[in-house]
């Protein structure tokens, strides 16, 4: 979950890695460091904080100087966040420099018995102790860095995306790749190391994804090279072209990502369904599908795989998959499914959801299923991530980068990927009529723009925040395909303003959860025209009636719940299975403007992290 940035080349290092720390900072946010080397001198820079603290000290401390550099942006996971802590790391001689993303699970025995061979440590890292036995097996084996760097990460367990150099080999970095993503740009006579390609973009276009238990010698003056670190056999390099341009990693004048983000949906969701949705056609064409489109079928369950808002994405699709291709779907989340022994078949379909394509839990879910026999199914943003490599295959959504910790357009552009799938299979099997079909194709076409009208509320959303920002608990409740938005709406609410927030199907309320209503308890109400709307009536009565303060998202025109709502956001119509990609919206405002009254980090929330990928 950290950011790694690294550079070797003609260029000064520091402009170069620093930019990169603060395009991936995302990942990581409470400690970060810098090392520069000239070829005689290398210059450390550390601290708790962030990369502006980072920059403040480096300046100060005239520690700007080399051509060779990296960086770390950290997520602290061993060690609590100090300047200590952070990264990079030396080695005890000084010589090796180290940086690292994941979780090196037995550096405790490893820490163990370097320090009865006279080893000591400064820090309570696990990264320390890896760099530390690299050295000591370089040494000990007379082997040249990339040969111990080897040896070493065949001794460890974990998870690990690393970037070391020897102080006596001024021209060379070795990277290595586990479980975590790493990237290495190529320039002319001169290499980029990231976490992603976001670092590196405005230098070069190309770039090489280290695939899992691959390790790379960079050296100046020559390609690079990469082998396998189990069996130590060469690997031809594989350069992607990338289409990642600086325009998308930019705020461009919002004053956060996620406001950007959120503003972006309308066209992320035609960059979706482009090419896909032929409506001229009568079509949905998506050849991940169509290659496997007998497998699928066949299926007697779907498995949905995936963590945090992917997971609210993949509750959506159960609704509409189980709606229109009635095959029998069970939504996970990663991290139990990986632990739980579950009953898995060949005769299963798994889609695996994820924004980054690295999560680390549905990584390990994905592995786990081909193992049984199962057909994955990946659903990922990330061109070239993992999640779309391991997977049989996949559907990118096409959101662009999402640089907010707080997902959005990821939501959107799932359940618009999701809703296509779901909508082929229908036609596939016979399980959909031509009208029926006509209609979604037609009001799928016409959701952009109707996210577009759902954002023009905004001033009122600001409002209403004002007078809740304040509140200590928040109660979201919907029915049916809005469920998930209810439980959505709370996460973000949770994320980026740390008020506590649960989000119920509204009939459950009285089964609990009406306990805690009172006059002080906001309580927001997804009650569209579409689906159950007597019934969440009725669950508003009740909320009523005890003096609770009731915030309705109402499909534009409603009356009845207005007459009973403190504050109602009107939705513009749509089919019922699309509502979730409009109702979404005014929560992801609701719980934008609350954050930002509080004075709370948009999107950089306190203890998260934009891509889990450790355990």
């Amino acid at each position: 979950m950290c950011g790694i940035v690294g550079y070797i080349g003609p260029r000064e290092a520091y402009p170069i890695v620093v930019k990169g720390l603060e395009r991936l900072e995302y990942r990581g946010y409470d400690s970060a460091g810098i090392v520069l080397y000239d070829g005689k001198n290398a210059q450390l820079c550390k601290t708790k904080g962030k990369v502006a603290d980072l920059k403040a000290k480096a300046e100060n401390e005239n520690i700007t100087k080399g051509n060779i550099g990296l960086g770390h942006t950290r997520w602290a996971t061993h060690g609590v966040p100090n300047d200590v802590n952070a990264h990079p790391h030396y080695s005890n001689s000084g010589d090796l420099v180290i940086i690292h993303n994941g979780i090196i699970e037995n550096y405790g025995s490893i820490k163990t018995a370097l320090e009865k061979r006279g080893y000591t440590f400064q820090s309570d890292t696990d990264t320390e102790v890896l760099v530390n036995l690299i050295e000591y097996i370089k040494n000990k084996e007379e082997v040249k860095l990339g040969k111990a760097v080897q040896i070493a990460l065949n001794q460890v367990i974990g998870a690990y995306a690393i970037a070391v150099f020897d102080r006596t080999k001024p021209d060379e970095i070795v990277a290595a790749k586990l479980g975590s993503p790493l990237a290495i740009g190529i320039g002319e006579d001169e290499f980029f190391i990231a976490s992603d390609a976001s670092p590196f973009i405005e230098f070069t276009n190309n770039a090489i994804y280290l695939e899992d238990e691959q390790m790379a010698i960079i050296k100046l003056g020559r390609d690079v090279k990469i082998r396998e670190i189990k069996n130590d056999k060469p690997v031809a390099p594989f350069v992607h072209e990338l289409q990642l341009n600086l325009e998308q990693i930019e705020k461009n004048g919002y004053d956060h990502f996620m406001l950007k983000e959120i503003h972006e949906q309308p066209e992320a969701i035609k960059d979706t369904y482009r090419g896909r949705l032929r409506i001229n056609e009568g079509i949905i064409k998506m050849a991940g599908i169509e290659d496997n489109l007998e497998k699928i079928l066949k299926a007697k369950r779907i498995i949905i795989v995936a963590c945090g808002t992917s997971w609210h994405a993949g509750l959506v699709a159960e609704y509409i998959f189980e709606d229109l291709v009635r095959i029998p779907v069970e939504v996970e989340y990663a991290s139990e499914f990986r632990y739980r022994n579950p009953v898995i078949t060949s005769e299963d379909v798994v889609i695996a959801i994820s924004q980054s394509g690295e999560t680390a839990d549905t990584l390990a879910a994905i592995k786990l299923a081909k193992q049984h026999g199962a057909f994955v199914f990946g659903v990922c943003n990330v061109v070239g991530s993992s999640i779309a490599r391991e997977s049989h295959a996949g559907a990118y959504t096409h959101a662009g980068p999402e640089i907010g910790v707080a997902s959005t357009k990821a939501f959107t552009t799932q359940i618009t990927v999701l809703t296509l799938i779901a909508l082929k299979l229908a036609q596939s099997k016979g399980m959909i009529s031509k009208t029926d079909f006509h209609k979604y194709l037609a009001e799928m076409e016409a959701i952009p723009a109707k996210v577009e009208e759902s954002l023009k509320v905004d001033d009122h959303i600001k409002y209403i925040s004002s007078v809740y920002k304040d509140s200590p608990n928040f109660l979201y409740l919907g029915r049916g395909y809005n469920f998930p938005v209810a439980l959505e709406g709370a996460l973000k609410l949770k994320e980026i303003s740390y008020i506590h927030a649960e989000g119920y199907p509204a009939a459950e309320m009285k089964h609990g959860p009406i306990a805690l209503i009172d006059e002080q308890m906001p309580v927001v109400v997804i009650a569209t025209k579409k689906g159950h709307y007597e019934k969440v009536v009725s669950n508003i009565q009740e909320i009523k009636s005890r003096k609770g303060k009731i915030i309705g998202i109402v499909t534009k025109g409603d009356t009845e719940v207005k007459s009973m709502a403190d504050y109602v956001i009107e939705v513009p119509e749509t089919i019922e299975g699309l509502t979730p990609l409009l109702t979404t919206i005014p929560l992801q405002l609701l719980s934008y403007h609350i954050a930002v009254m509080r004075g709370c980090n948009v999107d950089q929330p306190r203890n998260l992290a934009k891509s889990v990928t450790v355990e």
